[in-house]
This record gives C-alpha cells, structure tokens and sequence, in this order.
C-alpha cells in the first residue's frame, strides 16, 4: 500500500429489529448508522470525500437500487461526493471495504464512508430463500438444489468434508453453541436472548429440524434486516484518536457453481488468506482475534482450515479445545479452558448469532474489530488483542476477502 489506511470510526444497528414493522425502509438504516459512524469518528460530513454502499440484494429485496445516493441523505454536505455500490453476494460489505481502502492508499481521497446494509424481512422465507440463492449459479444451481438452495448446498459442502475427514453433530454443534455464548454478551445481537446449550444444538426436533441434513437449523444464520458503517481514513485523520490500521489483505473470486471448486479445501479462499499474511507481514499465530464467516457451521470450520489455523481436519478439535471462544464463555459453552493458545473468533455472536444482514456481514466484522482494538467490547472484550483477520466470503467461497487489522 503506497498510503496506510485506518479505521477511525464505526457504528452499527441492533440486528434483532425488523425494519418493516417499525415503518422504515433501508436508506433509513443507512442514514442511521452512517450518521452514528461519523460521530464516532469525530468528523464532520463535510471532510468526506466519498461514500461506498455494501449491498447484496435491495433491488430483489425492497426494489430499491442507485444505493450510493442514499448517503446524501445523511447530512447536505455529502451531495456532490462520489459514491457507488459493490455487490457481490455476502461479501459485498468487505468489497465495500476494500474499495474504500484502496481509494485512499491511492491518495484519492482522505476520508471514505462505508455502510453496508441488507433489509431481507420484507418476504416470506421461501420467496427469501430463492433471493438468497442468486448468491450461486441460479440457472444451473436451482434445479440442482431445489428450495432453501443454499442450506443445502453447504450441506453437501458438509458431506465432501465428512467423507474426506470426519464430522460429527457434536463437531458442528460446537461452533453453534459458541458463537451463541458470544452473543449474550453482544447487546446489538440478533438472537442475545435465545438459548443455546450443547444438548439443544445436537438435538433433531420439532424446533430444530435437520433442515438440509447434516445441518440442522440450529446450523444456519437467520434472516436478517440491519446495517453496519466505519469511516476509513489516511493518516491525515488518523492522528486524531483511536484507530484501526488495515495492514494487508487478500481478495480472490472462484468458478460460480460449487461442482466446479475444490470441496473442501478451498485453496482461493487459502490463497486470499495467503496474500494477506504477505502484505500484512504476519503469520497467523500472530493474530490475537477474528471475524469468520459463519453462514452456517461448517463454514466456520472450513474456514479455520483454509485460513491456516488448523491442519486439515483439524478445524472441530481446535473449537473443542477453547482455542477460538473468549475465555469468559468457555466453562458454560462445554469447551476446553486452558488452549494452547487463545484466538477468539466472532466475538459478537459471528452470522449465526450475532445475525447475517447479508450485504452489511462484511462491513459488520470490521465494526467488531474495531471496538475490540479501541478496547470498548464490554463483557465480550479480548484483553490485551491488537492484531486481528477478517474473512468475509460469497456463495459457495467464491468471492473471498481476507483483511489483516492492527490497533494503534
């Protein structure tokens, strides 16, 4: 990078609301949480010097598209700066990011807001379902997979890593109770107040049926309405207070349909990985925390995998171990209390927990791990954490962004 580029502000909404029933649209939550971005970056509208819109699919969603425009909304003194919207599938809100970042290490502009948002409760769930599934091949995909295309899809994504290594209901089951644990100590969370033990999540029943076998519902993120914002900045700003300093990243884009990918290993998602280690100057032992994507379990594991946390196969016993929750939830989630070594992952609750409003995951991760470098985390806060990876990724692993963060 010829400039750094650091995070100086950031906010989000709480992603248990339904935008629908409260009586506003997407550019309200985009104009909420942008405008609350801006406060806690200490700036005023009028330093920005342009806008991105992470988004997936408001157009199918809510018949709203031309996004960029809805951050004028925020104060007057944004009309006139550039803006556009990135769209690539759950990853939009990291290519949101990415642009931003980029534009600012090319010395374009000093100050970019970045919000991304996703209002999905606006449809029954198979209507959603079928939205959803333009993440993959829809033409060759749906007849493929059916309804609820993409819970199944990572169900066979599921299957090629049991036949390949092994996988058990507990294996899954671990992530799930996890990352539940994290997101009681998550006030924004979708599902802060759902319970969620052991038993419950390896249980197959009535409230939890296996919906795409092996994965049960418990397994899958839920619908979703809400958005997430930072401002991104050159050093110019930086200097003012706390920030979070982008130190390298990885951005690679796979074949579409999941028939045509190395299942399950993934090797783009590993070399996004790669290069941002590279850029970056770290090795992931060095990292203190992270933000995966968590779609469903298996996703998760599959991450730890192709990230280099964990040898192949390796990914469910580092989660048994206690390696990846914080420390203070370990006892009650059923895990191990004394890891080798300590690397929470998806403090908030990651997509299962702390909710997946599709086009704001992305720009939601890096949120988190900002207020976990400025140390403001609350009841979820993983002491001492300065170096931290996000890892948002689209359709079935194929756009992959990975983002390696120190906090200054």
């Amino acid at each position: 990078m010829s400039r750094p580029v650091h995070v100086i502000g950031a906010s989000r909404s709480d992603f248990k609301r339904n935008l629908r029933k409260e009586g506003l649209a997407l550019a309200d939550v985009i104009v909420e949480t942008g405008r609350a971005a801006l406060a806690d970056a200490r700036v005023e509208p009028g330093d920005v010097g342009a806008g991105v819109v992470g988004n997936f699919a408001a157009g199918l969603y809510t018949r709203q598209l031309h996004l960029g425009a809805l951050l004028v909304g925020i104060d007057g003194a944004l009309r006139g700066i550039p803006t556009l919207h990135t769209e690539a599938a759950c990853a939009s809100g990291s290519i949101a990011v990415l642009t931003a970042a980029q534009w600012i290490a090319a010395g374009l502009h000093d100050l970019v807001l970045v919000v991304g948002a996703e209002q999905q409760k606006t449809m029954s769930p198979a209507e959603g379902s079928d939205v959803l599934a333009a993440a993959a091949d829809w033409q060759a995909e749906r007849p493929q997979y059916g309804e609820h295309m993409m819970p199944k899809m990572f169900a066979r994504i599921a299957a090629a890593y049991a036949a390949r290594h092994g996988l058990s209901d507990r294996d899954l089951a671990g992530v799930v109770v996890k990352n539940h644990a994290h997101a009681r100590r998550n006030p924004l969370a979708q599902r802060r107040d759902a319970a969620m033990t052991t038993a419950m999540a390896l249980e197959a029943c009535e409230a939890n049926p296996r919906f795409a076998p092996p994965l049960k519902v418990s397994d899958c993120s839920q619908i979703t309405d809400g958005a997430a914002a930072v401002v991104l900045a050159s050093e110019r700003f930086a200097r003012r207070g706390r920030s979070l300093a982008l130190l390298g990243w990885g951005h690679t884009t796979d074949r579409l349909r999941l028939d045509d990918k190395d299942v399950p290993a993934f090797p783009l998602v590993r070399r996004a990985a790669d290069r941002a280690y590279a850029m970056a100057g770290v090795q992931p032992g060095d990292l203190d925390a992270a933000e995966v994507h968590d779609c469903f379990s298996i996703s998760e594991l599959v991450a730890y995998e192709a990230l280099g946390w964990a040898e192949p196969g390796g990914a469910a016993a580092l989660v048994a171990s206690g390696a990846t929750a914080l420390p203070q939830v370990r006892a009650e989630a059923g895990l191990g209390e004394r890891p080798a070594r300590s690397m929470p992952v998806n403090t908030g609750g990651g997509l299962i927990a702390d909710g997946h409003p599709v086009g704001a995951t992305g720009v939601r991760q890096v949120a988190e791990v900002f207020t976990q470098g400025c140390g403001e985390a609350g009841d979820r806060q993983v002491e001492g954490a300065r170096t931290f990876m996000t890892f948002n990724m689209g359709g079935s692993m194929t756009t992959n962004v990975a983002m390696i963060w120190r906090a200054g």
